[in-house]
């Protein structure tokens, strides 16, 4: 309840009355979410008593790198490069996940992105016996395709974004073929400046967000509800070329007999660093810095 009562006197303060109801509301519907995609997958093992449920308690330590490099009037470079270890945090390597794409400036409120990933995968041994030949590190092959909304509330700004996904991607076990999956993500964030009125140099801010990701394709049979992950973390911007980010993650994550849950406790620690091509050298510094998404 203590951090409760912090969490709307920070969202008073920041927002006046007039956001902050939207801005709790916007809070609930994250916890929300988390809980319903946990009651989803208790329904479907009620829906079928003859299975039960495996919980898989794992935790890991994602470092990211997300880039952002503005190279004409509306066209941005976009970039993700991250390492994610797993097992008690850092015992085991988990993926190299390399993310490449161009965005494109509709508006101040509107953004569109496109591009392609090259994720490398870290099989899960133990997942497998000992007469079972795989390959240690596999990859995948996707494009992607993101629409960001941005939403204004005085100090506060609400992004709003819709990921696609086409996957190719193949189990561990020696020569096995690549499958075509589909996979769908809404991703709803904010920023909230702590103790300045915006997003400037020295800023500590507040950061939360909650995603779903659904899947879908010849291939998924049982779980199609993939993945939902509530984020809550603090930021520093240092300047308008690098902000620091770090947090906590919750996952509840569906494998694939649908009965399988992953219960995943991730910290997270992230770079954004921006710059701009075009700007001349004399250009005002920049009144309000946009996170990198």
């Amino acid at each position: 309840m203590a951090i409760a009562r912090m969490i709307k006197e920070m969202i008073m303060k920041s927002t006046g009355k007039k956001y902050s109801l939207y801005l709790i509301g916007t809070l609930i519907f994250c916890l929300w979410a988390q809980f319903s995609s946990g009651q989803y997958m208790e329904n479907q093992a009620q829906d079928n008593p003859s299975l039960e449920k495996e919980y898989h308690r794992q935790s890991g330590l994602w470092l990211g790198l997300y880039t952002k490099y503005k190279i004409g009037e509306k066209l941005f470079y976009y970039g993700e490069y991250h390492m994610r270890r797993r097992d008690k945090l850092i015992n085991n390597m988990a993926q190299i996940y390399l993310r490449f794409g161009l965005s494109y400036l509709v508006n101040e409120k509107f953004e569109v992105t496109g591009g392609i990933v090259t994720p490398f995968y870290w099989a899960p041994e133990d997942q497998y016996s000992s007469e079972e030949q795989i390959d240690k590190v596999v990859n995948q092959f996707r494009f992607w395709q993101q629409f960001l909304f941005i939403q204004s509330m005085g100090r506060v700004k609400i992004y709003h974004q819709i990921r696609t996904e086409q996957r190719w991607k193949r189990d561990y076990i020696v020569d096995s073929p690549f499958k075509l999956t589909h996979r769908f993500r809404y991703k709803i964030s904010t920023y909230i400046p702590i103790n300045k009125p915006k997003l400037q140099d020295k800023t500590l801010f507040f950061s939360g967000y909650n995603e779903i990701f659904i899947q879908a394709g010849k291939p998924i049979l049982y779980n199609y509800f993939e993945d939902n992950r509530l984020f809550l973390g603090l930021g520093y911007v240092i300047n308008e070329k690098f902000q620091l980010q770090a947090g906590f993650m919750k996952s509840i994550q569906q494998r694939e007999r649908g009965f399988d849950l992953n219960n995943r406790d991730i910290i997270r620690f992230s770079i954004y660093h921006n710059l701009d091509f075009t700007r001349k050298r004399n250009k005002p510094q920049i009144e309000e810095i946009e996170p990198v998404l």
